[in-house]
């Protein structure tokens, strides 16, 4: 059975790792979601995966909604962990953005858009 953990070790905090994420990262867009990855190469070393989740006030005023987001951003990556490193790499700091205005509708919307991003990585 796989590590289906979303340890505090792997989450994304430090403004350190965010500003050198967004200065050095590229960016991927499938869907409603987008991603920030910045993967280990010997001039910008990254010890370890961290993984973040984002929502703009922007699309969605309220807290209890983008909450709500975030908890199925989060539950996505930890499921499929396996496939995200598959695709970026052991060792990745990414960051996960959704940027739209409408709610997703359920769980398995998510899902398939993040799967979808992981797998055009790999082409």
């Amino acid at each position: 059975m796989t590590n289906s953990k979303y340890s505090r070790a792997e989450k994304l905090k430090k403004n350190i790792e965010i500003s050198l994420l967004f200065d050095k990262g590229k960016w991927k867009t499938n869907g409603n979601l987008r991603i920030i990855v910045l993967k280990d190469k010997p001039n910008i070393p990254v010890e370890a995966s961290k993984f973040g989740v984002s929502v703009s006030k922007r699309y969605f005023k309220k807290a209890v909604h983008r909450n709500r987001i975030k908890r199925l951003l989060r539950e996505c990556y930890r499921l499929n962990k396996g496939i995200f490193k598959e695709a970026f790499g052991e060792k990745t700091m990414a960051m996960l953005f959704w940027v739209s205005s409408e709610m997703p509708q359920k769980y398995q919307d998510v899902e398939a858009q993040f799967i979808k991003l992981c797998e055009s990585q790999k082409k």
